[in-house]
């Protein structure tokens, strides 16, 4: 769905995915008065236009990298309730077998992230775990979700 007709709607859901990566998008699992959408990187201009997003829980998961923080702050700048979605260490930290290389790292600072967000991001940014580290969120496990109609999304908690 185009970004302005969504915006266009009123839609009664509690809670708003955005996930950067086609594949989770088709295998999300279903929950109960959630909605999940397929971001595609930057620019949020036409979804910010949606006034319902800004009454219900607005989940994004991205890579873990610094486009991925990124792209987080650029959200948060529209939506400042806009959470990470297993974006987390325990998430990066339980997959270290997956992780890969960034083709070019940002460096800049980042304003609208969370104290937590920011931690990752200097993390990746000043290479202290790994250079040019990257997780790719399709390589999350599929048992590590943590979504159950009714509640908040926990994030990596397993």
């Amino acid at each position: 769905m185009e970004a302005a007709c969504l915006a266009a709607l009123a839609l009664l859901v509690e809670r708003f995915f955005i996930t950067e990566n086609e594949t989770n998008l088709l295998a999300f699992p279903e929950v109960a008065g959630a909605i999940v959408a397929f971001g595609a990187g930057y620019g949020w201009e036409a979804l910010a236009r949606a006034a319902w997003l800004h009454r219900c829980q607005l989940l994004y998961w991205g890579d873990i990298d610094t486009h991925g923080s990124g792209i987080l702050d650029q959200l948060r700048g529209h939506f400042t309730h806009a959470a990470p979605f297993l974006m987390d260490p325990q998430t990066l930290l339980a997959h270290r077998s997956h992780w890969g290389e960034e083709p070019e790292s940002a460096r800049h600072d980042l304003s609208s992230l969370t104290a937590e967000g920011a931690a990752i991001y200097d993390d990746l940014r000043f290479r202290r775990l790994q250079p040019r580290l990257r997780f790719e969120q399709e390589r999350v496990g599929f048992g590590w979700s943590t979504v159950q109609p009714g509640k908040p999304a926990r994030l990596g908690s397993r």
